[in-house]
């Protein structure tokens, strides 16, 4: 039986899902049914004209009761519509990040289990056929010295005009995931600890971060992350969306048996023995795999379960207590019109995940000191 699919956010991010589903469409396995948004939505060729469109996801989970909903709205706003989509009997695929807080996450847990539904959140780099491969090798570099994740990319002064809620801590008292490591640059958090979770690391317990920010917005642009777990595994994260040359994303592991290396949003590899960096093609559609899950049984590749971790280290970044970001000044900034570089930042991303130190401890001029959290 075909699935009736829904998609509540169907503007921005969500047009990329319109695309999706339209593909799948076409291959016969769901049938896109209702769009939801408070904008008007953009409008689309791939979509039937016969698709209902509504201005409330309430509206449309009254009238229409898909099968599968896909949410793609601010993430601060995903518990609630995840809750009422799950009272309307429909399994979720749920954009990154899914939830706030390890509360809200537990709370959305236990209403699947008592409903029976599924949940497959958005972190589709996990369903590459590069990432099940640098997995693989892990257990043959021996005991790792760590894990890394770094990027580099450009956001200019657009980007943070894109919504009310861009680079917000919070709206009306709800806490906002808006940061380089919780929104944009997620998909390099969630490897780095999906790999930490694959050598049987246990939980992360401590984090020790340093977060900085090029232009007046509440949440960092540029961020320095060091992550303890319970066998004493490390991992260290270095973003920035204030960069020089493009880093797409790179998860690195070491050790004895050598390194290895995936770029996660291109899906090239590199294990020991490799010269160089090497494309493995193939990727399982998150949605696609939710449609299996849901007709015969198939294992979600990204269930709710699967991101706690995440969630953990989300809430600690983006607690009431946790500092804000440190502005830099003139000094330390290039400003282009709407763009904003740090000099030298690239080689900096690069010098943390080679020795596992945070700037503040290299001694970087405009570096201050971490902040500290135990983790649950």
């Amino acid at each position: 039986m075909t699935a009736t699919v829904a998609l509540i956010g169907a503007n921005g991010h969500g047009r990329w899902h319109r695309r999706r589903i339209a593909e799948i469409e076409r291959a016969g396995r769901v049938r896109l049914t209702g769009l939801a948004d408070p904008r008007p939505i953009e409008p689309d060729p791939l979509v039937r004209d016969r698709v209902l469109i509504f201005d409330d996801h309430r509206k449309l989970l009254a009238e229409i009761s898909p099968d599968v909903v896909v949410i793609c709205t601010p993430p601060h706003t995903h518990l609630p519509i995840a809750l009422d989509a799950i009272a309307a009997g429909c399994d979720l695929l749920l954009e990154k990040p899914p939830v706030p807080s390890p509360a809200a996450h537990h709370t959305l847990a236990a209403a699947l289990a008592d409903a029976r539904r599924a949940c497959q959140v958005g972190f589709q780099a996990l369903g590459s056929q590069a990432w099940l491969r640098f997995r693989e090798a892990l257990p043959g570099l021996g005991r790792l010295d760590g894990i890394t994740a770094t990027a580099s990319w450009q956001r200019d002064d657009v980007y943070y005009g894109r919504s009310p809620w861009a680079g917000r801590r919070s709206v009306n008292g709800r806490p906002v995931v808006d940061g380089a490591l919780v929104n944009p640059l997620a998909h390099a958090v969630m490897q780095a600890l999906a790999g930490a979770h694959a050598v049987g690391a246990g939980r992360p317990r401590q984090l020790v971060a340093e977060r900085y920010r090029v232009r007046p917005i509440e949440v960092e642009d540029t961020a320095f992350a060091r992550i303890g777990f319970d066998s004493g595994l490390t991992i260290v994260i270095a973003v920035t969306l204030a960069g020089e040359d493009f880093i797409a994303g790179e998860i690195a592991a070491r050790g004895p048996g050598g390194r290895a290396v995936l770029e996660y949003p291109t899906d090239r590899l590199a294990l020991p023995g490799d010269a160089a960096m090497r494309p493995v093609e193939g990727r399982t559609d998150l949605l696609t795999n939710l449609i299996d899950h849901r007709a015969h049984g198939a294992p979600l590749l990204v269930p709710l379960g699967s991101t706690a971790d995440f969630t953990a280290v989300l809430a600690a970044l983006t607690a009431p207590d946790a500092p804000l970001p440190h502005l830099l000044n003139d000094s330390a900034v290039v400003v282009e019109g709407p763009k904003r570089t740090i000099p030298g930042i690239n080689d900096l991303l690069r010098k943390v995940i080679s020795t596992m130190a945070l700037p503040s401890e290299m001694g970087v001029p405009w570096a201050v000191p971490p902040f500290t959290r135990r983790l649950p």
